[in-house]
């Protein structure tokens, strides 16, 4: 089979390895794909926004099967366009992709469906959207409604932090037209869990959950950034948890989407927050979480690209889903000055005995030699018993891997590890 991915980061890298290890996949095509990503498949210079070039690149290539896996490409239709073309795919269609691609619409999904999640207001109009901050709750959240490469929410501890936000988004435009609208929101407590799940749009399988490290710093401290570890399963999502998660959240969605004329067929996103109230949604995404996707797919042992088919084909139910009981850890090595400025074209060098789990995500090849590209430059994670012994094998890898101006978080997974001793 000739597989077509779509995409160019550490999410792609590990979709890429796993589809590898199925035996009927002869060649990957990976859609621009990256310097390390070339080492697993061939990539090809045409963006994830292009879906007019990834369709006539699927076309004169023969694809058998494309996974379109970045957020961008999904809420603007290349699987629309692809599955028009008569090829299959991994992801939702954009009608269903607006679950992440809108805030305002899965905010108001989830109030219609009883879905639980935080309060919140929808604001078109700077001036009210400030009047309304003047005497709403605070801390509060602002949140812009489109996409916004992952720092399109702003968590403000003051009522001036909270207009500053607003009109960052809105007057500013900081994130583009994603701003126009925007979502205020109660400001909720707990630990913060993320499930990444297979659905046909009949069937969800939640995959092992996780926990992201979002601050560039030790700590949780400084910006927000895409992601700066991970660490599975989430030691917070008890057996109990998953279980009220499956009745109050994760089936009643995928009936809202049908319910909508939508219905969700690929990776749904859950980002949760466990309050005392229970657990809430804080935000959907419509295909795998980054870095998440770095930890949940080495710790699956069915076949990704047969679960990909099922979910394709609405036959999900067939499939027997099964993780390894074990502890995975990701850690990010970004750029120096990430999540601004920073310097890129250092070579790397990653030792050929850890590379297999080593997902490239800012390199490009230049004259034979891996060169960083990017703010987030690679995620390295082991596999282990335990989640100690993942966390330090994970940071043994990050040891060995050189390039000029490297810079990661040192305690990943280490609140995870507090709250299994808690």
């Amino acid at each position: 089979m000739k597989i077509l991915v779509v995409g160019g980061g550490g999410r792609e890298h590990a979709i890429i390895k796993k589809v590898k290890e199925n035996k009927s996949v002869t060649e990957i095509f990976a859609l621009p794909g990256n310097g390390g990503i070339a080492q697993d498949a061939t990539c090809v210079a045409i963006g994830a926004k292009d879906i007019d070039g990834i369709v006539n690149f699927a076309l004169e290539n023969n694809i058998d099967y494309a996974i379109v896996a970045p957020d961008d490409p999904l809420v603007l239709g290349c699987v629309d366009a692809l599955q028009e073309k008569g090829i299959p795919c991994f992801g939702p269609d954009s009608k269903a992709a607006i679950i992440e691609g809108s805030k305002v619409f899965s905010k108001n999904l989830m109030k219609k469906y009883n879905i639980p999640t935080a309060q919140y207001e929808v604001f078109d109009d700077m001036e009210k959207a400030i009047e309304y901050l003047q005497t709403a709750p605070i801390p509060t959240v602002i949140k812009a409604d489109g996409l916004a490469l992952g720092k399109g929410v702003i968590i403000a501890n003051t009522r001036e932090e909270a207009i500053d936000a607003v009109k960052s988004m809105m007057e500013d435009k900081v994130f583009g037209d994603s701003g126009n609208n925007v979502v205020i929101e109660e400001f909720l407590t707990g630990p913060e869990v993320s499930v990444l799940s297979f659905t046909d749009g009949k069937t969800v399988v939640p995959m092992v959950s996780s926990m992201d490290h979002k601050r560039a710093l030790d700590n949780d401290q400084g910006l927000n950034t895409g992601g700066m570890g991970t660490v599975a399963p989430n030691p917070y999502y008890t057996d109990a948890v998953a279980k009220e998660c499956m009745e109050k959240i994760f089936i009643p969605t995928m009936n809202a989407m049908n319910a909508e004329g939508r219905t969700f067929k690929g990776c749904l996103y859950f980002g949760l927050m466990l309050t005392p109230n229970g657990p809430k949604v804080i935000e959907y995404n419509c295909r795998f979480g980054d870095p998440e996707t770095q930890v949940v797919l080495p710790l699956l042992d069915t076949d990704l690209l047969t679960i990909m088919q099922a979910v394709t084909n609405e036959t999900l139910s067939d499939i027997d889903v099964k993780f390894a009981k074990k502890s995975a850890c990701c850690v990010i090595m970004a750029s120096n000055g990430y999540p601004k400025a920073y310097e890129k074209g250092f070579e790397m060098t990653i030792p050929a005995e850890i590379s297999n789990n080593v997902y490239v995500a800012g390199a490009k090849l230049q004259d034979g030699k891996l060169l960083t590209d990017g703010g987030r430059v690679l995620g390295a994670t082991a596999i282990a018993d335990t989640l100690e012994d993942a966390i330090a094998k994970s940071y043994d890898m990050v040891k060995s891997i050189d390039f000029e101006n490297a810079y990661y978080r040192t305690d990943i997974g280490k609140k995870a590890l507090m709250a299994k001793e808690g």
